[in-house]
């Protein structure tokens, strides 16, 4: 089933690598003839001094000014009066004020119908703090629709379309999330007319003496192996329609530094990763792999999670 993107949601800060994200989110808008949405959120304080008779409730947060406003607001239009020219694309821009600007970006997508979240990694606070601790994080934990994350350290060179794309990586875990992302990277794969790579790394536990004394460390890394290779065709087999052709690879070792390594050997044009949902064990998985491979890679990374209507 094709991947129908009719509305694209891109949060930017004006800093260089929001304006990288922009134009993936321009790419993408241009090749599915969607709508573009870019939204600036400020992030509201509370003063820093002043004591309310009413108490700390007294207290109301600094709101911008209407000058301030109209300043933000023409910035924004500044900022996509290009793109809107020259890509024929339908773009809106947007400046909320909200207190937490992750919950102002996530609930923009709810509330429009935004198919896909366009994000730069690379904010004005920093790489590690945006992404570990701030808005990126919060928006991949907690959008319903696929996010799309783009390292500042990503090629400059922007694909014209999606079709321009040539390689695409899509490692799974056989969890429901990342079976999703496959079906989701081999629609695009074969709309692009790109060459898709379906990657399992088997991790196998440290200390392999337990389930080697009965039938011999190679034989049960033979068999675990063979099991993975198994199972990653049946589900290739399940998730990617004939017409699309997928390379399988099982490889034995650590998710993400494999998963990393052939994103970098292949040239990867696209990471497409599932990524699950909120409780204590997923938010372990986030951290030990897709949070490692959104950090480290060199190439936008697609996450999704469980279903998503295509």
């Amino acid at each position: 089933m094709p991947v129908r993107i009719h509305h694209v949601l891109c949060p930017i800060d004006f800093s260089e690598g929001s304006r990288h994200a922009l134009d993936y989110a321009v790419m993408l808008a241009r090749w599915y003839r969607a709508r573009l949405s870019v939204v600036y959120v400020h992030q509201l304080s509370m003063p820093v001094y002043g004591v309310s008779y009413l108490g700390p409730e007294g207290l109301q947060p600094i709101v911008l000014t209407e000058l301030e406003r109209r300043h933000l607001l023409d910035r924004l239009e500044k900022e996509v009066a290009e793109d809107r020219t020259a890509a024929h694309l339908d773009i809106e821009t947007a400046l909320d004020e909200e207190a937490n600007v992750a919950e102002a970006i996530v609930s923009r997508a709810r509330t429009t119908s935004a198919d896909v979240i366009v994000i730069g990694t690379h904010g004005r606070s920093g790489f590690e703090r945006l992404v570990l601790g701030s808005v990126a994080e919060k928006v991949l934990r907690k959008a319903a629709c696929p996010v799309l994350t783009v390292p500042a350290h990503s090629p400059d060179a922007v694909p014209l379309d999606a079709g321009s794309m040539r390689r695409i990586l899509c490692p799974v875990d056989f969890s429901n999330s990342s079976q999703e992302a496959l079906r989701y990277a081999a629609a695009i794969a074969e709309e692009a007319h790109a060459s898709l790579t379906v990657l399992h790394v088997l991790e196998l536990p440290p200390d392999l003496s337990e389930y080697a004394d009965a039938m011999g460390l190679m034989q049960y890394r033979e068999l675990r192996f063979q099991h993975a290779r198994s199972q990653l065709s049946h589900t290739v087999k399940a998730a990617v329609p004939a017409t699309c052709k997928a390379d399988e690879l099982v490889l034995v070792g650590k998710a993400h530094p494999e998963i990393l390594r052939v994103a970098a050997d292949q040239t990867a044009d696209l990471i497409a990763m599932g990524v699950r949902g909120r409780g204590t064990a997923d938010l372990m998985f986030f951290g030990s792999t897709t949070n490692h491979v959104i950090r480290e890679a060199q190439c936008p990374v697609l996450t999704l999670k469980g279903e998503h209507p295509r």
